[in-house]
């Protein structure tokens, strides 16, 4: 029989750990803190089974914080299992601190950062699925929520895609202690009207006293025993519960208590409990089969669009690889990842329309080690930056693909038409962006990005181009192509993309009257060959970049900084689409944005005079 005791009592340390935590930072969120207390050391003393001595246990369970600022309560936790020390809490928020203001990979056995609410949940909904399908492990997903983000849309992907995919293996806890930051809640106190919601997702929902030693077990209980759906606790809690002076009390939000020391007497004083917690029973994960195989080519003169060598791509990388996993938002058939989907059924995932959704269970998988790829139409990863934003944050590896890219798709109009990306995809930490013009670059550049650490972009394009790459050439990360080149060249046309063609007609037109020019095929934008455009500029006596892409961010931007350093540099002028553009045919598109051909050899002659 559980000790429930003992489970107080370690629930008031968990209290107090959060008040000394805060209060030795200067700052944090004891109150959100307090009122989980009880939730969590329920999970931590009968039902984590995790083995923090060796985190990397594949068989561990996974316990994610999607209430990132109760990081007190988490690292609390870590102390009270033997994770850390006294001496560490207390460093809480400290610079050099592996306990930063909301959890992060830096302490171990995290698997993700939290903080931006409605992002823990959507990547344990990732776990969930990895434990299922890839992992094939009985690991569960326990997920800490609070009630605020429960107001995000992101969330209720979540809910949405476990439901109907019946992952079992994952619980999820709300605490539900009625003040936001500023004020109560949409719905309070109200279980009965978040039980609702819940149940029409397919989810069994369970309601109680978060403050119930014994209600909390037996709602745990029910939870591991359910099989064929996903268990959710909504528990009604107090915000600050133990202390009067912050006790259900609104304005006390993300601060320390003004009196931590009467605080923590009323709490019962300092304790230095610690818990066995379970470890899992020994597993190891699948590991899927292949059958080999090799990257696909094409023949210099065919016309092949990107996204259709991407697709070739992922089949044959799969049959190379087991740990390549594929999601898709129910647009494979555009992206073309429905190959792959074809190929390796057991390993694709189809996301819907829910890019939040999509990019955190990528997340999870890799998260796991697996190689995860995911695609969706670029313009619709705008929707998802902030979860990309995190996973960077999460020190993710992660890799995606956004099809579509620009004006050249012709007549969906602009709602369908990615321009803001690549400047999206240049401003994550540590990310790479590639915009390949032909199948054999996208080939090569898609091998690679099975190897890169961080986050990876690849922009492809609905439409066919000319390969003009040859399948042996060395196509790199932080490469570049020199199309043509002289000692008498005038004048440097960078091009990427759709443009590159554009750019090589231009330089066809200005050479029939005399006008020599270098053409510079700018693949890889993030990382860029700086060396090939420095020398290119102190060769030339003037730089003309041209990209499908709004002005800000994008090949002109990354061009001009990779130019920055040159003391001599010449004059740089951006060629992008400067207006909103609509319905139409490519060509006509490219035309009316100013970054066809003709534009090209009109801005070309105006910067030469």
């Amino acid at each position: 029989m559980p000790d429930h005791d003992f489970r107080h009592e370690l629930a008031q340390q968990l209290r107090v750990d959060s008040v000394r935590a805060s209060d030795a930072g200067g700052s944090g969120h004891p109150t959100s803190s307090m009122s989980a207390a009880d939730l969590m050391a329920v999970l931590l003393d009968g039902y984590l089974r995790l083995d923090y001595a060796t985190p990397d246990n594949p068989a561990n369970d996974h316990l994610i914080f999607s209430k990132g600022h109760a990081s007190p309560l988490y690292y609390a936790m870590l102390k009270a299992a033997g994770a850390i020390t006294d001496e560490e809490l207390l460093s809480f928020r400290s610079f050099g601190s592996r306990l930063e203001g909301h959890p992060t990979p830096r302490i171990p056995p995290t698997d993700v950062a939290t903080g931006s609410l409605g992002y823990g949940l959507p990547v344990g909904v990732g776990l969930a699925l990895t434990g299922k399908r890839l992992d094939q492990l009985p690991y569960r997903v326990w997920v800490l929520c609070g009630d605020s983000e429960m107001a995000e849309g992101s969330i209720w992907e979540a809910f949405q895609h476990a439901g109907w995919a019946g992952l079992d293996n994952l619980t999820v806890i709300v605490d539900v202690n009625r003040l936001g930051q500023t004020r109560e809640t949409m719905l309070g106190w109200d279980l009965d009207g978040y039980v609702a919601r819940a149940e029409a997702f397919g989810w069994k929902a369970i309601a109680i006293d978060g403050h119930d030693v014994q209600a909390i077990d037996a709602a745990l209980a029910q939870a591991t025993s359910t099989t064929d759906r996903p268990t959710v606790i909504f528990a009604r809690t107090h915000k600050g519960h133990g202390v009067k002076a912050v006790d259900d009390q609104p304005g006390k939000h993300g601060k320390p208590l003004e009196e931590p020391a009467e605080a923590i007497e009323e709490l019962g004083g300092v304790r230095s409990l610690s818990v066995t917690v379970q470890t899992p029973r020994p597993g190891s994960p699948c590991r899927f089969s292949t059958d080999g195989g090799a990257l696909p080519r094409w023949e210099i003169g065919e016309e092949v669009a990107t996204r259709q060598a991407y697709g070739k791509a992922l089949v044959e990388l799969g049959g190379l690889r087991g740990d390549v996993v594929v999601l898709d938002g129910e647009v494979s058939n555009s992206t073309m990842s429905e190959l792959f989907a074809k190929a390796h059924p057991d390993r694709y995932f189809e996301m819907f329309i829910a890019e939040q959704q999509m990019i955190a269970a990528a997340v999870g998988m890799q998260a796991r080690n697996w190689v995860a790829f995911a695609s969706t139409f670029g313009a619709f990863l705008t929707r998802a930056h902030d979860f990309v934003r995190m996973a960077a944050v999460s020190r993710a590896d992660l890799r995606l693909c956004g099809s579509h890219a620009g004006v050249s798709i012709g007549e969906d109009g602009p709602s369908q038409m990615a321009l803001e990306d690549i400047a999206m995809f240049r401003a994550i930490h540590g990310s790479t962006v590639l915009h390949p013009s032909d199948a054999n670059q996208t080939a090569a550049l898609v091998a690679e990005m099975a190897t890169l650490p961080g986050i990876s972009y690849l922009r492809t394009l609905r439409g066919k181009t000319p390969v003009r790459t040859s399948p042996d050439e060395n196509i790199r990360v932080g490469g570049s192509r020199v199309l043509r080149s002289s000692s008498d060249d005038v004048l440097t046309i960078v091009a990427c993309g759709i443009t590159v063609s554009e750019a090589e007609k231009a330089a066809d037109v200005l050479e029939s009257s005399g006008i020599r020019v270098r053409v510079i095929d700018c693949y890889s934008l993030k990382p860029i060959d700086g060396d090939t455009l420095l020398a290119a500029a102190a060769e030339t006596r003037a730089v003309l970049t041209v990209e499908d892409h709004w002005p800000e961010g994008g090949l002109g931007d990354a061009v001009l900084d990779a130019l920055a350093q040159s003391s001599a540099r010449p004059p740089v002028r951006k060629l992008a689409v400067g207006g909103m553009p609509v319905s139409g045919k490519p060509d006509e598109l490219m035309h009316a944005a100013h970054i066809d051909a003709e534009a090209v050899v009109e801005a070309a002659r105006q910067m030469l005079g």
